[in-house]
């Protein structure tokens, strides 16, 4: 549907959707809200989208595609599991951060269930990527095998989303990117498999004896 809209009018809407959703309750805000900063007509985007949910995932669509293709980009070419699964974490803490408008679409102004129910959500390309990585992980016996990768894969995410939320709740206060290895450390000592979670633990116990 974007690819079917003229630039300027792809570039007004983009700007205005973002703003619009980004800081006003879902329920309350409309099309009407999005034509009127986009200085597009209503019928146009209702033509377009029919809904405002339609209009809203379309765009969200388009900029979790980035990250995805960041993502992509970013871990080609890395063997190391720990180093792959990091950069996926520290870009999405990296792009939330500096896109905060649709960090607060997607984890904090667009009801969950709304979204779910739209094939939009699922993300298949990025959260294909991820499953891969963590399965591969599980099959060497490095990640908990004990679960589902898929429960891996909602464990890390879930950090990514608490992390954010409560970094807007508390006022922006400190960088998250800055804190994202760190982050990261706790959410590989959480999915490591418990045989070399023990090991590593008695390592460092070895460690400060000395």
């Amino acid at each position: 549907m974007l690819n079917t809209l003229k630039p300027d009018i792809h570039k007004r809407l983009e700007a205005a959707v973002l703003e619009v959703f980004s800081r006003s309750d879902f329920h309350k805000a409309s099309i009407r809200d999005v034509a009127e900063r986009a200085g597009v007509s209503f019928t146009t985007i209702y033509k377009h989208y029919g809904s405002k949910e339609r209009l809203v995932f379309a765009f969200v669509d388009v900029w979790m595609g980035k990250l995805t293709d960041r993502i992509v980009d970013h871990v080609q070419g890395v063997e190391n599991l720990q180093e792959k699964l990091r950069k996926v974490f520290w870009l999405q803490i990296e792009y939330y951060e500096k896109h905060e408008g649709l960090g607060r679409i997607v984890f904090m102004t667009l009801p969950m269930k709304t979204w779910m129910a739209d094939e939009t959500f699922e993300q298949r390309r990025m959260m294909n990527l991820v499953v891969k990585v963590l399965s591969q992980g599980q099959q060497e016996g490095i990640l908990n095998d004990r679960v589902d990768a898929s429960v891996l894969l909602d464990f890390l995410m879930g950090f990514v989303q608490r992390s954010f939320f409560m970094w807007i709740q508390r006022g922006k206060q400190d960088s998250l990117v800055e804190h994202a290895n760190i982050m990261f450390g706790m959410v590989w000592r959480g999915i490591l498999h418990p045989r070399l979670l023990d090991r590593e633990e008695h390592s460092q116990l070895l460690f400060k004896q000395f």
